[in-house]
């Protein structure tokens, strides 16, 4: 079984919406710092949206901030990453991702990730 279990990918146009989920096997979900992460073909993997355990404080890329909006739900031990206004250029696959220890400014460092989902977006 992997940590983590991802889905909510496709295909989607431009401006479309979309609703990743997550959902944690094993531990508990709300005990952890969670991300959503990206992999576009040829770059390397980057922090989309993170919130810490300790305080509730959340990080957004400047490039979703304002489109894309991290959450969780404890009684279901499942993360989501609500993505709207969707642009071509956030085409790629996404991957959530869960640690004990925060990793500042969501630095891709964490212990425990999901299989990946991909997220296409074209007209």
């Amino acid at each position: 079984q992997l940590p983590l279990i991802e889905s909510g990918g496709g295909l989607v146009q431009p401006g479309g919406s979309l609703r990743l989920s997550c959902t944690a096997s094993g531990f508990t979900l709300e005990d952890y710092n969670i991300g959503w992460f990206r992999q576009a073909p040829g770059k390397e993997r980057e922090g989309v949206s993170c919130i810490s355990s300790s305080d509730g404080t959340t990080y957004y890329a400047d490039s979703v901030k304002g489109r894309f909006t991290i959450s969780r739900d404890n009684a279901k031990n499942t993360m989501y990453l609500q993505m709207n206004s969707l642009k071509p250029e956030d085409t790629a696959v996404y991957y959530c991702a869960a640690d004990y220890y925060y990793h500042y400014d969501c630095s891709p460092q964490y212990d425990y990730w999901g299989q990946g989902t991909q997220v296409t977006v074209s007209s």
